[in-house]
């Protein structure tokens, strides 16, 4: 035999039920020691209607001075025929509990397999086959199934915040509410971990019925449970799909068809914003197709380089000076093309690919910035999620050191949100940056609730007004109080203000009347890619040892028209 065509192969059931120490050779041993013991046991009732009427006729004869005493051989025969009943009913007595005893631990064994032991409710396992049954019958009658499939929102903080012990007790409290809330025929089941799936029937004439059930196992979950003295909140977010509002294709309609609708009706009820419910349609399945196929793609792209920085110029709005760039996130997808930050960076904040997204730009982005004039500087943005890490100032200054670039030159933009996820960890990251002299700009201000106390405790080195504020300017009387508002707020801290969004001329000059600052926008030009930027920066005498780097670039807009407004500098 070939040994490449060696194969594993599982014995048949057969072998496998007669195997030695199996529990169906157990039970054949067992019976054949059975069947033994009831051939004693019958022997010895056939020997003691035999021996016994003897020697009783002999015994009383004997009593009554007619005959001489018993034989003792038979008397002997008798007492052994009497010990072998006995022995045959104890086996008797035993058998039976021994069948008891083996009932109750298959009715067990079917319990565990069937339920959850949390919870009490029905597993993954069993909750097909349930719902199957619901469907016959609705298809009987003339009524519908629909499925609630729903799980905790944010369920891990529970268990990281207030322990495992009060997540079960969580989770056993929404199994027991939820229970109470469906009507009687119900089938409800954990799916494992914060998952659960209620199979309800209800008549197809009157959906609301489902809404309302959905809307109380919200309002349940809303009210939170206090175990141990501590309230622990919660929220649930539902899917809906019914068996009157989908199509099995093949026409069959089942349980496991019912729970992947359910399941992408739920995505997007976590997508609108969680702690709400949704019903499926069928061009949900269309989005969440392409969403599988984005996460796949930015998976590969990442092994592939298929990531790439942009570069957005910053002017000194006083003297029209080109003084850095900002470098934005392009994903350059042979299938999608050029792809912008706005569809990709939330997923991949979500699969848990953004810190190697964001390094290997910020590494690519050093290495270009290493061949510019030292005067320009780079701005990169970071995402909140990167601020969790308690080792991100390290990975930092890792890259900057592999690209031998000076720290000075970098500037770390972070958002607002940022700052109300743990104040003491991003204080502690923004210090240690600051530390090794990088700069440290609070990005999109005004959007989001930071304080003046955050912009004391946090050492910041630069404010930028969102974009919002700036490209309405000029167009909005309300949009210039607030930036006026942010650029004196600025002047007093002592914190140099980066204006984003600039795209017409109006708006750049109600900038200028607000005093020194650096902005962006379109109408400086689109975000280039890093070999754009070399040309630019070759043309005009700006980049390292280049002979001609005296020379000054004006880039004071010479047009009156505007740049394409239709996406924003992150865009």
């Amino acid at each position: 035999m070939d040994l490449g065509e060696v194969r594993l192969v599982e014995p048949s059931p057969a072998l496998a039920a007669n195997a030695p120490g199996s529990p169906a050779q157990g039970r054949v041993e067992g019976a054949q020691r059975d069947v033994v013991a009831l051939g004693i046991a019958t022997a010895s009732i056939i020997m003691f209607v035999g021996n016994g009427g003897t020697v009783l006729s002999q015994a009383i004869r004997s009593w009554m001075g007619v005959d001489r005493p018993p034989d003792q051989m038979l008397v002997n025969a008798l007492l052994l025929n009497v010990a072998l009943l006995i022995f045959g009913w104890r086996r008797y007595v035993d058998l039976m509990r021994e069948v008891e005893e083996r009932r109750h631990a298959e009715e067990q064994a079917c319990l565990l397999a069937l339920t959850d032991p949390l919870t009490g409710c029905l597993n993954r396992r069993s909750v097909g086959p349930a719902t199957d049954g619901l469907l016959a019958l609705a298809r009987e009658g003339s009524s519908a199934v629909a499925i609630l499939l729903f799980d905790l929102d944010n369920f891990k903080n529970v268990n990281d915040v207030s322990g495992h012990r009060a997540g079960d007790a969580l989770l056993s409290a929404i199994a027991a509410r939820t229970q109470a809330a469906l009507p009687a025929g119900s089938v409800l089941a954990r799916l494992g971990g914060d998952e659960f799936a209620a199979a309800v029937p209800f008549d197809p004439a009157r959906p609301e019925a489902v809404d309302r059930i959905a809307e109380t196992l919200i309002r349940e979950a809303a009210q939170g449970l206090e175990h141990e003295g501590v309230l622990i909140e919660t929220t649930l977010s539902v899917g809906i799909a019914s068996s009157d509002r989908i199509d099995g294709g093949d026409g069959v309609i089942d349980a496991q068809l019912l729970l992947h609708n359910a399941d992408i009706a739920m995505y997007h009820a976590k997508k609108a914003g969680r702690n709400r419910h949704h019903w499926f349609e069928p061009e949900m399945a269309n989005e969440l197709r392409l969403r599988s196929e984005l996460e796949t793609g930015i998976r590969r792209g990442l092994g592939r380089g298929e990531f790439v920085p942009y570069y957005e110029q910053q002017i000194d709005l006083e003297s029209g000076d080109l003084v850095g760039f900002e470098m934005l996130a392009r994903w350059n997808s042979p299938s999608l093309g050029l792809v912008g930050p706005d569809i990709f960076i939330p997923i991949a904040e979500e699969i848990g690919v953004i810190a190697e997204m964001s390094e290997q730009l910020i590494a690519q982005a050093l290495r270009d910035a290493a061949e510019w004039d030292p005067a320009l500087t780079l701005s990169v943005n970071i995402s909140p999620i990167q601020l969790r890490d308690p080792w991100f100032a390290q990975r930092i200054l890792r890259l900057l050191v592999e690209a031998n670039f000076p720290p000075s030159r970098l500037e770390i933009e972070i958002t607002e949100s940022c700052l109300h996820e743990n104040v003491g960890l991003v204080q502690s990251l923004v210090t240690s940056l600051k530390n090794q002299g990088i700069a440290i700009s609070l990005d999109d201000f005004g959007t989001g609730y930071s304080s003046l106390t955050q912009l004391q405790t946090l050492p910041f080195d630069r404010i930028k007004i969102d974009r919002s504020f700036v490209t309405s300017l000029g167009s909005s009387a309300e949009s210039a109080p607030i930036v006026e508002t942010i650029a004196s707020l600025g002047k007093r801290m002592s914190l140099p203000i980066t204006a984003e969004g600039i795209e017409t001329r109006e708006a750049l000059e109600a900038l200028r009347a607000y005093g020194k600052l650096k902005g962006q926008g379109y109408l400086y030009g689109r975000p280039v890619e890093a070999a754009k930027v070399r040309d630019l920066l070759a043309e005009r005498g700006l980049l390292l040892h280049d002979p001609q780097r005296d020379t000054l670039l004006d880039l004071r807009p010479a047009r009156e028209d505007a740049p394409d407004k239709a996406s924003g500098t992150h865009g």
